[in-house]
């Protein structure tokens, strides 16, 4: 295959891959644009605002992320991210000393079957656990509240990232896209301008090509 079929056929291909690669970052475009309107449209649905600066505590002062969002309403991966980690889980390390749901579970349940003990027993100790029982399974409710928003906030924060990475990956494949096309069309320019190859013929061959006709008619 001479050089000018190389170079038309490689330019085609080119072309080819050139449409995939395009097509491919019209996806990418179309989930990241997704991305980012649903997480905007959903968090935007909780009516979350964030405390103004002049109601911050000394504490929450110091995550600059609350200091920059101050009083915004929270529509985007980022706001929720902060939100979830920066105020929502620093309060939560406040209720049970930094015990979490999951580790006041045991504890909670060991109280509550001294309770059920102390009212079979008619113990006179029964109004102080129940009171210790009802503390703690207080602590539990307000945990399990902030960890499950928590994980919604930080869920919607890492859709929003995903898209993000969507986004970048389409750039990507928009820029080699646009590339490779160039080559290619180089290479069918040039390709065209090439002359056609032409068929050689070795000259000792063709001498004893007539000389063997020439044998022949003898």
């Amino acid at each position: 295959m001479g050089h000018r079929n190389t170079r038309v056929i490689g330019g085609i291909v080119g072309l080819a891959i050139a449409g995939v690669l395009c097509a491919l970052g019209l996806v990418m475009t179309s989930n990241a644009n997704f991305a980012k309107s649903y997480t905007a449209e959903q968090l935007g649905r909780q009516n979350i605002t964030f405390k103004t600066l002049d109601t911050l505590t000394e504490e929450e002062r110091g995550s600059s992320c609350l200091v920059r969002y101050a009083g915004q309403k929270l529509i985007t991966g980022k706001q929720a991210e902060c939100y979830a980690n920066d105020f929502i889980g620093e309060h939560v390390k406040d209720v049970a000393g930094g015990k979490t749901y999951a580790e006041l579970g045991g504890p909670e349940r060991a109280l509550r079957a001294k309770v059920a003990a102390a009212q079979t027993a008619n113990d006179p100790a029964l109004a102080d656990l129940q009171k210790q029982h009802g503390a703690m399974k207080g602590q539990r409710d307000t945990l399990f509240q902030g960890e499950t928003s928590r994980g919604l906030l930080l869920t919607s924060f890492g859709f929003d990232v995903l898209g993000a990475k969507a986004e970048q990956a389409a750039t990507v494949a928009y820029l080699v896209a646009g590339l490779l096309a160039l080559l290619s069309l180089v290479s069918l320019v040039r390709g065209r301008r090439s002359p056609k190859a032409r068929t050689v013929t070795d000259p000792g061959s063709a001498k004893a090509i007539r000389g063997e006709k020439q044998l022949v008619d003898a």
